[in-house]
């Protein structure tokens, strides 16, 4: 099953420094249909306005993953944590028993921003937050690890988180194919921020989503030329 989620149907949100699409159920944005996949929660394009963002607000029992595509996002929590994760890093904050948190773009452009929450594994972590750099050129022509609480991500250099999960990323040439092994019992969730691919063959065109479940591996090939950030969950 590979179910394409069109960027128009998208929940929406706008007001004057936030432009947010919902791929699932968030805020005041409702569909039956897209609450949830696996344990995949939320993932929400946000374009931000310079000089504004989110103010200081909570989490709990979170594994929050910000893949920036656009300009950067700087971070502050009241663990004393704060970084600046500019287009095409990532940071990772495991929310756990709670955390604080306020994101601005303090750059002189707009910045774009995936959200990803996926649900942790174990309640009552001990909250964290990270950054890490991820090179385009490393990511060419096949996927990236970024982020992965599996066995073994950590020691393959993937930023930590408390789920059984992992984010990818790729750089992908007009005709050229990446491909993934999907396990037994796993879904993944694609969205290309930018270009266009087929994945097995189906159309998936910029900031898509694409829900596929029951496929034993995902073929991604780009149609024109493409990035394409990706989420493994369990089912």
């Amino acid at each position: 099953m590979i179910d394409v989620r069109p960027f128009a149907s998208l929940g929406a949100f706008r007001n004057d420094w936030l432009n947010a699409k919902h791929h699932f159920s968030f805020a005041n944005y409702y569909d039956p249909a897209r609450v949830s996949f696996g344990k995949l929660r939320v993932w929400n394009d946000d374009e931000i306005q310079p000089g504004t963002g989110f103010d200081p607000h909570p989490h709990r029992e979170m594994e929050i993953v910000t893949f920036v595509h656009q300009g950067a996002i700087t971070h502050k929590d009241n663990l004393g944590n704060q970084g600046r994760t500019v287009a095409g890093d990532v940071q990772v904050m495991s929310a756990g028993t709670g955390i604080v948190h306020a994101e601005y773009n303090l750059e002189p452009e707009a910045t774009r921003i995936f959200q990803i929450w996926i649900e942790p594994d174990t309640r009552g972590a001990k909250p964290s937050w990270g950054t890490k750099e991820f090179p385009k050129d490393n990511r060419d022509g096949s996927f990236t690890l970024l982020a992965g609480g599996r066995p073994g991500d950590a020691e393959a250099g993937a930023l930590p988180i408390n789920a059984n999960a992992a984010v990818f990323a790729a750089t992908v040439k007009k005709g050229e194919t990446v491909t993934h092994a999907l396990g037994a019992g796993r879904k993944a969730y694609l969205v290309p921020p930018t270009g266009a691919v087929t994945v097995n063959g189906i159309a998936v065109a910029t900031r898509d989503g694409a829900a596929i479940d029951g496929v034993p591996t995902i073929e991604v090939t780009a149609t024109e030329d493409a990035e394409v950030v990706m989420v493994e969950v369990a089912g």
